[in-house]
């Protein structure tokens, strides 16, 4: 499943759940689809902080 089809399922238990509630197999697999999604954005933000490189140069003197 893409994260476009995730988002959209996600989005769609949650507002039965709000309107009409889950079953146990629903709420199953919101539990589960949430867990993908939050693995999925977690290995994202380390990719993005893992290409991050500092450069500390050293500030010019004044004279």
């Amino acid at each position: 499943m893409n994260i476009k089809d995730m988002i959209e399922r996600i989005n769609e238990l949650a507002h039965k759940k709000k309107t009409q509630g889950l079953t146990r197999e629903e709420q199953a697999e919101q539990k589960e689809l949430y867990k993908r999604y939050l693995a999925n954005i977690r290995s994202q933000l380390k990719a993005q902080l893992d290409n991050i490189e500092i450069v500390d140069e050293a500030p010019e003197k004044l004279n």
